[in-house]
């Protein structure tokens, strides 16, 4: 295993209400987790930033736009 690496990978789906709608997100647990670290440490929602995310996303998949967010986020703290 590598340093640092989690056996729990496990991708679960998770409701969301954003911009006025239910919508479902399907992510490992620790992207979710970090998720809401994030938007504990922004003093946010999980969904306002998942919405942000949304918002700014293009045309890339939600549940893609939310991993890599998170990934530069982890890399930004490097």
């Amino acid at each position: 295993m590598i340093d640092g690496a989690t056996p729990n990978t496990r991708v679960i789906k998770h409701s969301i209400v954003i911009a006025g709608h239910r919508t479902s997100i399907s992510l490992e647990d620790a992207f979710w987790h970090a998720l809401k670290e994030i938007a504990n440490d922004e003093d946010l929602s999980l969904a306002s930033l998942v919405a942000q995310i949304d918002a700014a996303r293009g045309s890339a998949n939600l549940s893609s736009a939310l991993r890599v967010f998170v990934l530069n986020r982890a890399l930004k703290r490097r």
